[in-house]
């Protein structure tokens, strides 16, 4: 069974680097309380933690 993470952007990007909102836009997150699946990976794991303060994020298994 692989892991899955929903990712939910739970704050917004407005007046975050651009680096922060770059990160967000590869993530799939365009607006306020969209979300994706990802696989968990570390790359994405990595992604989550460089904008962990405007996301939440919780482990599904399929």
């Amino acid at each position: 069974m692989a892991k899955k993470l929903k990712i939910k952007q739970v704050k917004s990007a407005i007046g975050s680097k651009p680096k922060q909102r770059a990160t967000l836009r590869a993530l799939g997150l365009r607006r306020m309380n969209s979300e994706r699946l990802h696989d968990d990976s570390p790359v994405i794991r990595g992604m989550i933690f460089a904008v962990q303060h405007m996301v939440e994020v919780r482990e599904i298994n399929e």
